[in-house]
């Protein structure tokens, strides 16, 4: 069982990473208000917004799985639920950057990719997709991910 104070450490951590990605998102958000003009101002802020808000809530529940397996207190089981948990985080990451890699180099301009165990978002920078685009898309998806068409989400962003 984690200590209180360990848990109080664990929660200060989180806390300060949830401050540190507020402030990338107004600095990020301001340097493209800055350096960009118009509407690709929101289009990039969106998928840079987007990028590090994932990457932070990743590194949090990172830092609390690895707590969790470098805590002399947690039990063997809540370790091995931790170990499982960090491994499928980053296997999550992973299918996530390849979806966008593969997306990309089909010609699109920007992506993100959000992948759960039932669902893919798939968000393209785009005004709106024809069929012949989202089909590419969604070819993309089911192989790399064997999910129904079902439960898969394409989402233009202006």
């Amino acid at each position: 069982m984690i200590t209180k104070k360990k848990k109080i450490i664990i929660l200060s951590v989180m806390v300060a990473l949830l401050v540190l990605t507020g402030f990338l998102n107004l600095t990020l958000n301001n340097h493209a208000a800055i350096t960009t003009g118009g509407q690709e101002t929101n289009n990039a802020s969106f998928f840079e917004t987007y990028r590090v808000d994932r990457d932070a809530s990743r590194e949090q529940q990172s830092l609390y799985y690895k707590a969790i397996l470098e805590s002399q207190n947690a039990t063997e089981e809540a370790k091995t639920q931790a170990q499982t948990n960090l491994d499928n985080l980053a296997g999550t990451s992973k299918k996530e950057l390849a979806l966008e890699s593969l997306i990309l180099a089909k010609g699109f301009e920007d992506v993100g990719v959000s992948f759960t165990e039932n669902y893919v978002n798939v968000m393209v920078k785009a005004k709106e997709l024809t069929e012949a685009e989202v089909a590419q898309i969604v070819d993309v998806v089911q192989k790399q991910t064997q999910k129904s068409i079902d439960n898969i989400k394409i989402i233009p962003v202006e």
